[in-house]
């Protein structure tokens, strides 16, 4: 359990700038949050590629688990996405995670996008749409994308086991998740990633034909396009200096913008990493990285101290896409497989985790501080932040402060919205929070989809309360059993 004070604890937000004062984390966090009618800087529509977005919230997309076998929606899949349309949030950045093949598949029931097809893509977006519609009464300004993936090092495909489709061998990372170092057939040839540009334009191509008005290419979270953002050890096109690494990137975002015309493009990026960390005797650290320096795997990473951000790269790689055509970028950082408390900070970890090593809060100000620092340094592009669900009760007063201070000009929700999907409409209404439903970042949908179970909020959404056997194996997971 953490030891850190609990958000809950903080009756207002002064309380709780004192704390983060004390943390030197200095997130913002306005004293009243303001409803639509008195104003507030959430209100405010925002152009996104000549669209006019009609609210600063957004919906992050998340990996499911629970499309049929071949990877189709199933009912419970398209729950998730009517709530995304009932939040209020007039942007939906990708809503789910789809593969573009079958061997990316990160899990045996995730989303494929040849067998979804466009008829299983209009099923999507028609659930979220009409949600929205019936709840707030127009789409005009409501903006849906579709985010297209392939999971690289973390692909399983199958109930069989993970499969490994990796850019580089990793010093680390091959032995972290069980990757032979000596394997080549599991390392992406040159023709092997062109073949995967089709993949994702095909992918585009068939979102557009359902009605989709935008797309996410996915480079965050240690996922195979993020890979090849570090991946200075592979030789050839795709690989060693800064214009091999973003190659691919680069080349998704000219082939679909050619192919696609009028196809909004997005990507979602981790603007930063960190050496992948682990447990050990019941707390969390570094894997030993001292024979790995300079450290030479990580994109935003500084290689002689790899434990800390450089964003020399990163504002870069944002500046180009920008120049590319690039509408929007969503900000994350990290991975959840190798640093979770970077990429996620929460009170509790996952099954496979490690306890928070520092106050979740300075996790939390790591993420708005550098995408600070990155929308000072490109201008002209929309930007998305992450990381905002651990501020729990003051998620809002935090987010309003950001975009009122042009720090960022959305603000995303993830895990938030699978236990209060409705949080971006209340705060907009100006009716209080429904505090039972405020994530507590207990970690079950993280610990679920990681024992093979349905993505949801088990603690806290009475649907996966009542569902089973998935509701019995979750406590006995979180019991040791």
């Amino acid at each position: 359990m953490s030891t850190f004070p609990r958000i809950a604890r903080f009756r207002f937000a002064a309380e709780l700038r004192r704390h983060l004062d004390a943390l030197r984390a200095p997130i913002p966090l306005d004293d009243e949050i303001l409803s639509e009618a008195q104003g507030s800087p959430l209100a405010a529509p925002i152009d996104i590629g000549g669209f006019t977005v009609g609210n600063r919230w957004c919906i992050h997309p998340m990996e499911g688990w629970d499309a049929t076998d071949d990877g189709r929606p199933t009912e419970t899949l398209l729950r998730r996405w009517r709530r995304f349309g009932e939040s209020g949030a007039k942007l939906v950045w990708g809503g789910e995670a789809v593969a573009v093949l079958a061997e990316g598949r990160a899990n045996p029931n995730q989303l494929l996008a040849g067998v979804c097809g466009i008829d299983g893509f209009v099923a999507l977006l028609t659930a979220v749409t009409a949600a929205h519609r019936g709840r707030h009464g127009t789409v005009a300004d409501l903006l849906v994308a579709l985010q297209l993936t392939h999971s690289g090092r973390f692909s399983k495909p199958t109930a069989a086991g993970r499969r490994s489709r990796i850019a580089y061998h990793h010093p680390i990372l091959d032995a972290k998740h069980g990757v032979d170092p000596h394997d080549t057939s599991c390392v992406l040839s040159d023709d092997d990633v062109e073949r995967l540009i089709d993949a994702y334009v095909a992918a585009a191509t068939m979102a557009a034909a359902a009605g989709f008005p935008m797309v996410d290419l996915k480079a965050c979270h240690g996922y195979l396009v993020h890979e090849f953002l570090s991946a200075r050890r592979r030789p050839g096109r795709f690989g060693g200096d800064f214009d091999g690494r973003t190659r691919l990137l680069r080349t998704l975002v000219e082939r679909v913008r050619a192919e696609c015309p009028g196809l909004i493009v997005g990507v979602r990026l981790s603007l930063f990493d960190a050496v992948p960390w682990h447990k050990v005797d019941g707390h969390g650290e570094p894997v030993p990285f001292a024979d790995s320096t300079p450290y030479d795997c990580g994109f935003g990473v500084d290689e002689h101290d790899p434990t800390q951000m450089d964003l020399a790269e990163p504002i870069r790689l944002l500046a180009l896409l920008r120049d590319m055509g690039v509408a929007a970028v969503n900000l994350s950082a990290g991975s959840p497989y190798t640093v979770p408390h970077i990429q996620r900070p929460a009170a509790f970890p996952p099954s496979d985790g490690y306890p928070p090593p520092e106050d979740p809060l300075v996790g939390v100000w790591r993420q708005i501080d550098a995408c600070r620092l990155a929308k000072e340094a490109v201008p002209g592009l929309v930007l998305v932040g992450s990381g905002y669900t651990y501020l729990q009760d003051y998620a809002a007063h935090a987010a309003q402060a950001v975009v009122r201070r042009g720090w960022i000009d959305v603000v995303g929700l993830g895990r938030m919205v699978l236990s209060y999907p409705e949080l971006p409409a209340d705060t907009l209404a100006g009716r209080p929070l429904a505090r039972g439903l405020v994530c507590r970042t207990f970690s079950d949908c993280t610990t679920a989809p990681r024992n093979g179970l349905r993505s949801g909020c088990y603690p806290l959404d009475a649907f996966y309360k009542r569902l089973e056997p998935e509701a019995t194996t979750m406590k006995a997971v979180k019991a040791g059993g």
